[in-house]
């Protein structure tokens, strides 16, 4: 009883870690970004995406090292269902949201690309170098053309101003490297501690370490997107709280997923193709459909937030009811 509250303790410490050093490391790497002259779309689009998914990549290339890829492969598909899911559906309740930023828009068949790409590369019920190789190009691809497209759209979309609002003006270089060392440091050590105590429950509990990444660690380690957004939505800034879970989904799919496959390469569990993958793209295309504005409604409304939520919740049972056991 005792090891298992220990194990708790050390999750929820993995988290609180995590959480902290997330924001460090993005706003230093914002600010650093900044003092070189970079513009705030093009910091937006990819360091502040790129550093929000930090958890996820630090947690599951922990916790493939230590030998558990079934955990960070959960981690990359259970964030995506969670940032939907709980995150948008949390974040709308709040207050509904509506995406006027074309550049967001333009993202949308990315994402669903994205997603789609991910499943066939699993329809083998592996993942392997292979797979990785293939994912880290396609997050190469993506990283030059949001950098095309934020040259390009460059004081003309509305996003832009969320972006100049949220990113550090007049940090000094040497403070926004600091903290971008210590958020490093802290997302080394958060994961580390995080993965340990996961890892034990999953034990205890006699499931995998794929239900584990599911369900605790996939909601943890998106506390970053949850907070990111709710501050977004209440400062009105709607689109930077739709960019922010766009972003960090594509992130999680193509320098997340990749990860287990480079490090421990091997089988998956069937239910990630049959269980899993299917109800992220289904969130996925939900929010798609929502954010498009289609019918009357010209906003992501509260009743859809319900439903999302329904959606998530439901998820997390049918994870517990067919949960593979060790």
């Amino acid at each position: 009883m005792l090891e298992i509250a220990l194990a708790i303790l050390a999750v929820l410490g993995g988290f609180v870690i995590l959480v902290w050093a997330a924001d460090r490391f993005v706003i230093g790497a914002s600010a650093t970004a900044r003092n070189l002259g970079v513009s705030p779309l093009i910091i937006g689009l990819t360091i502040v995406s790129f550093a929000t998914s930090a958890p996820e990549m630090f947690t599951s290339a922990i916790a493939s090292l230590q030998g558990n890829p079934g955990l960070g492969i959960g981690n990359a598909v259970g964030s995506n269902i969670a940032n939907i899911g709980l995150i948008l559906g949390i974040t709308v309740l709040i207050a509904p949201i509506k995406v006027q930023s074309k550049l967001i828009k333009r993202e949308y068949p990315i994402l669903f690309a994205i997603t789609i790409l991910a499943t066939l590369l699993v329809i083998d019920n592996r993942l392997d170098i292979v797979d990785g190789i293939i994912l880290l190009t396609g997050l190469s691809a993506m990283l030059y053309w949001m950098v095309h497209m934020g040259l390009k759209e460059r004081h003309k979309d509305i996003i832009e101003k969320e972006f100049e609002a949220e990113i550090p003006r007049s940090m000094p270089m040497g403070k926004g490297i600091f903290l971008l060392v210590i958020g490093l440091v802290g997302l080394v050590l958060g994961s580390k501690v995080l993965v340990m105590g996961a890892v034990f429950i999953a034990d205890k509990m006699g499931m995998t370490d794929l239900v584990i990444g599911l369900t605790i660690v996939a909601i943890g380690t998106s506390l970053p997107e949850l907070a990111a957004s709710v501050a977004s939505v209440l400062k009105k800034e709607h689109d930077l709280a739709i960019g922010n879970i766009v972003g960090s989904n594509m992130f999680n799919t193509l320098a997340v997923l990749p990860l287990p496959g480079l490090i421990a390469p091997g089988p998956i569990s069937t239910n990630v193709l049959m269980r899993d993958f299917p109800v992220m793209i289904g969130l996925t295309i939900l929010l798609i459909v929502f954010s498009l504005n289609f019918g009357k409604s010209k906003a992501i409304g509260r009743y859809k937030g319900v439903l999302l939520l329904v959606i998530f919740i439901a998820y997390q049972v049918l994870l517990f009811v067919t949960k593979d056991q060790t």
